[in-house]
């Protein structure tokens, strides 16, 4: 088998260094000459209509989760909900992550959390923060706001089913400041996203000036377990329905993600009936 070539980022750390530097500097530069207007407005009083709220529990008691980096996760998703709660996206504006939380470092209190680096698992400062952009996008889809930039971590399935509230695969991947969550407003109504962690809780709600005149359901499809090779891998489809208030009328049906995921903790946690095998 021939050895396959490496990337430049994966010869040395050196090479990741200069190569991150690279795409951070590059988005400074798009952000500079873009034209997007983006969300910087804040208001302390909540809008008067609650169109989606979620929670999602900060700290994941399992035996391949490192305590410390939960507790670490925690300390950063309290940093960065202030910078962003409150925020207004009015109509024709755009919500960027990292533009209101900037860059995490350790001079601002930021602490070594779990990241992704290479397919793998790791640890880096500000690490835990894509359960904050999960958060979000999972509310936006209930809504008739438009996701312009989402990543998603589609390669590892990280961590066994521990209370799972929503399917998998519909979560998001974010790294300062170069792979961002962004939706856009395309309404005549302006929206609010309020965040905040408590005791076990990150918890968030998008409000607006008026109700959404649609209703939107996710759901999953064809969700199983499969062996290539020697690895354990995990698929599923993920469906947006969204369907007219007024009329009952769908007005859109259609998959938005397909997962292959290869499974990153002990098989033994999977249950066996939902490994299909040939």
């Amino acid at each position: 088998m021939p050895h396959q070539k490496r990337l430049f980022c994966e010869i040395s750390p050196m090479t990741y260094k200069i190569s991150l530097g690279k795409e951070v500097l590059k988005r400074h530069l798009q952000n500079l000459f873009s034209s997007k207007k983006l969300a910087k407005t804040k208001n302390a009083e909540k809008l008067p209509v609650l169109i989606q709220s979620h929670k999602s529990l900060v700290r994941r008691r399992l035996h391949n989760a490192d305590q410390i980096l939960q507790e670490n996760k925690a300390v950063n998703l309290a940093l960065s909900a202030p910078k962003v709660t409150h925020i207004l996206i009015q109509p024709g504006e755009t919500f960027s992550f990292w533009n209101l939380v900037g860059k995490q470092t350790a001079g601002k209190g930021y602490r070594p959390g779990l990241i992704i680096k290479n397919r793998r698992t790791d640890s880096g400062i500000g690490g835990g923060t894509c359960q904050f952009t999960n958060l979000v996008h999972w509310m936006v889809l209930h809504t008739d706001l438009e996701i312009t930039e989402h990543h998603h971590h589609n390669q590892l399935d990280l961590f066994p089913d521990f209370k799972r509230q929503i399917p998998f695969g519909t979560g998001t991947s974010v790294m300062y400041n170069y792979l961002d969550y962004r939706f856009r407003n395309p309404t005549d109504k302006t929206y609010q996203l309020m965040v905040w962690v408590d005791d076990e809780y990150l918890c968030g709600e998008i409000r607006s000036t008026r109700p959404l005149d649609i209703k939107v359901h996710i759901r999953e499809e064809a969700a199983h377990f499969y062996f290539k090779d020697d690895d354990l891998f995990r698929h599923n489809k993920i469906y947006r329905k969204v369907i007219d208030k007024t009329t009952g009328d769908t007005i859109e049906d259609k998959m938005i993600l397909e997962n292959n995921s290869q499974v990153a903790y002990d098989i033994s946690l999977v249950d066996p009936d939902l490994i299909k095998r040939d």
